[in-house]
């Protein structure tokens, strides 16, 4: 499929997919009444308008907001680190959210008595602190390694060991504090108001801004340190600044949304199928497109035909991406052969 097929299909996708999401639920609106609704005609049903605007709107936005930004995020890492099973949280991004979060809801645990009823704001800040306290980690140690490799490994190991302690604070709380932990880890798109919203894609456009203009240094990672060098890129600045932007795309969505699988690290794949380019001024557009449309996808995946309540988003997101993980190692092995 050339450049401008692929262009018309992932837009023409991505609306698609936009107008069924804010159409399915308990209440299901027609596509009419959606596109009624959204250019501002009087619609057949009040209700649909109050429905669409006060509920399902927040969330299509979140699944826009979160999509794009994990996938451009897991097509950062992957370009930096040359390795194809690299995602945005594996510089252990989204484990250090998750055990700030952990000592929110499970502070009685570690002797704390840190919150009582903590709300959304406050298990936000203390995730966002979590990023990047371990992104300030990593940091640390990259100044001291030039080899990307060696980084991710540490990035790894950062992962578990954060892991290993919030198991060991699981083990420690009630069970109703570990039950309220474990409904954060599943993650949600539908429980940011407008403020929020406005919040997150306040922080996500200026990190994926910072991703634009990263497209040069990117473009000479593919070929190695050595080519980078050669065509002027500065090495340390250009990877910071990479690390950087990962850190505040991956943190954002994971304050606000919970920790997401999968999609940072299956939607570059899936994109390069569609575009055939490894040119990142190309490549971040459309894998931010790519990333919402698959987002938006799982979210309406999520919707049980005739219920009130939702699947866990990160259930319909490992159900996608862990075979496209099995295909990406099936297919380096190939390769390799």
């Amino acid at each position: 499929m050339n450049g401008k097929k692929s262009w018309i299909l992932l837009p023409f996708l991505l609306g698609l997919l936009f107008v069924v999401n804010l159409g399915l639920g308990s209440v299901n609106i027609p596509p009419g009444a959606i596109l009624s609704i959204l250019t501002g005609h009087e619609s057949a049903n009040p209700v649909w308008h109050d429905i669409v605007w006060d509920f399902r709107m927040t969330k299509a936005l979140t699944c826009l907001l979160a999509g794009s930004a994990l996938s451009i995020a897991g097509l950062q890492m992957q370009t930096l680190f040359r390795n194809a099973l690299a995602g945005p949280d594996v510089l252990g991004l989204s484990s250090g959210a998750s055990l700030a979060v952990s000592l929110v809801f499970m502070s009685q645990a570690a002797g704390l008595h840190l919150f009582s009823t903590p709300g959304p704001w406050t298990v936000a800040g203390t995730a966002s602190l979590g990023c990047f306290g371990v992104f300030f980690i990593v940091i640390l140690i990259a100044q001291r390694l030039r080899d990307n490799t060696s980084l991710l490994i540490i990035g790894l190991m950062l992962g578990a060991a954060t892991s290993s302690l919030v198991s060991v604070l699981q083990f420690l709380s009630k069970p109703e504090e570990q039950q309220s932990y474990m409904l954060w880890t599943f993650g949600s798109l539908g429980r940011l108001n407008w403020t929020e919203i406005k919040v997150l894609t306040i922080i996500l456009v200026s990190a994926g801004l910072m991703t634009l203009f990263s497209t040069k240094a990117l473009n000479g990672w593919l070929l190695g340190d050595h080519y980078a060098q050669s065509i002027g890129i500065n090495l340390n600045r250009s990877r910071f600044i990479i690390l950087f932007s990962t850190s505040v795309l991956t943190g954002g969505v994971t304050a606000f949304c919970g920790p997401i699988a999968f999609v940072g690290l299956a939607v570059p794949h899936l994109t390069k199928l569609i575009v055939k380019t490894h040119n990142h001024k190309i490549l971040i557009p459309a894998v931010a497109v790519a990333g919402a449309a698959l987002m938006l996808f799982c979210d309406i995946m999520t919707q049980l035909p005739g219920q009130a309540y939702v699947l866990p988003i990160n259930a319909i997101t490992a159900m996608i991406g862990a075979p496209v993980v099995i295909w990406i190692i099936i297919k380096a092995k190939r390769l390799a052969v």
